[in-house]
Parts: C-alpha cells; structure tokens; sequence
C-alpha cells in the first residue's frame, strides 16, 4: 500500500468559515487544556496522562454546560487534536532536554485542524469536499482522483491572508513496475547553476525564487516603516502575507 496526498483551495461560504473558526478553536483549546494538565502531572511525579484518559476526560467535559460547546466541532478533530498532543509528548520523554510542547497561540500558528474518514463521513465528488459538521464545500479540484484511490484523511488550513485549502491524504495499491535502464546521466551539482550534467549541459532556470524572495524582502521593509493600526499598514499585511506563500 501506498500513500498519496492532493492540496485544493477551499471556497466555503460564510457560515462554514464561522464552522471552521469556531473547529480551528476548538482544536486549539483542547490540545492547550490538555498540554497543561500533562505538564503539571509530569511536575509532580514524573509520569504522563495517557491519550486514553485524556479523550475519557474530554468526553465528560463535552458534557458540561460550560464546554457544551465542543459538541460543535468535529468529534474526531478533536481526537486527533489529542493524538497529535500525545505524540509530541511522547517526543518530550524521550529528549527531556528540549523541554515540552509550545502551548498553541491564535496570532503565532497557523490555523489547522485534521480529521479521518470514518465509514463515509468524507467524501469528494464534482467539485466539493463533504466534511463533518460543515457539509458540502466548494473546492478547485484541478487534478483528478483515480477511482481505486481510498480517502484516509483530511488536514483542513487556512492563511494569514484568509485562503481556505484541504490536502487530502489517500490510499492506493502500490504496483512497482521494474524498468530496465539503457543510459546513465551524470550530474555535478552546484549552488549557482544547482547542476552540470555529463554532457556539459546546465538548467536555464528563470530565478522566480530569488526575485520572489527580493520582492518579499522590500515589502517587509515597507511594512516595518508604516504606523500601526493605519488602514495602509493592515493592507500592506495583507500582501506581505500573499508574498509569503508564494516563497
């Protein structure tokens, strides 16, 4: 078996971008709760709170008036929040030295969350995404997803800019097909021309991530001149964050 994944642009409307936000956090607030009750824990004697007693522990929070509120989100969102959380603590023991997981911030990460199919929860079909608790969502599917492909998960992001994306992870028989080599190539690699083939040949590449990196570079020095909470500088955000995807 094999593994392959598909990044899309998302077109939600505008009730699923409040879907969205309210599951990003959601996600958010459990991995944060729950890194911190593993810390204190570990403070006190040294051990760790399972995945098993922390997902029990949230099942009965789900339950409470006061975080009633998670019932909103993706139930397995939320369970993968967890998973994620146990693995990077599992990391933390193995290297104490490194200290333990970052708690989760809404302005330094990226807003995120992954969820799996589960007996055809997910689904992706002319256009659209079907995901828990938000439904239908238009997407640019520009590749197409051979029928023998089984959809495993879905990790749904969005910008700094605001742009919506799905990759979509999915698994497929595997067929190596053994081909039989008639000619070998050299190459000699190098930081400016990044090769040199046997043949004395060079790529004549058109230098689009270094201008993009000079133009990003500029912009950024602008941004860092202008006052802040004028209009001008939450534009010049607004671009300075576009360049930033494209490098």
């Amino acid at each position: 078996m094999a593994n392959r994944a598909y990044k899309f642009r998302m077109y939600p409307k505008d009730e699923q971008k409040i879907l969205f936000a309210k599951t990003f956090g959601c996600v958010r607030m459990v991995y944060n709760h729950w890194l911190d009750r593993k810390i204190r824990q570990y403070e006190e004697n040294k051990t760790n709170v399972t995945y098993a007693i922390c997902a029990k522990e949230m099942a009965a929070m789900k339950k409470t008036e006061e975080y009633g509120f998670l019932k909103e989100a993706d139930s397995i969102a939320l369970q993968q929040s967890l998973r994620h959380l146990d693995t990077a603590f599992q990391n933390f023991f193995k290297q104490p030295k490194t200290g333990f997981p970052r708690f989760k911030s809404k302005k330094r990460n990226k807003n995120s969350y992954s969820t799996v199919c589960i007996n055809g929860n997910i689904t992706i079909s002319n256009g659209y995404l079907k995901l828990p608790k938000i439904g239908q969502v238009r997407l640019k599917q520009h590749r197409i997803i051979p029928e023998e492909y089984r959809l495993k998960s879905v990790t749904v992001s969005q910008t700094s800019s605001g742009k919506y994306y799905a990759s979509i992870l999915f698994e497929y028989e595997d067929q190596v097909q053994e081909k039989e080599m008639q000619k070998f190539l050299g190459l000699d690699f190098s930081m400016h021309e990044l090769y040199r083939d046997s043949n004395g040949k060079e790529p004549a590449y058109p230098g689009y991530y270094r201008n993009a990196e000079k133009k990003l570079a500029r912009e950024q020095r602008k941004l860092s001149k202008m006052q802040k909470g004028s209009n001008n500088r939450n534009k010049q955000r607004l671009k300075v964050a576009k360049l930033h995807e494209k490098v």
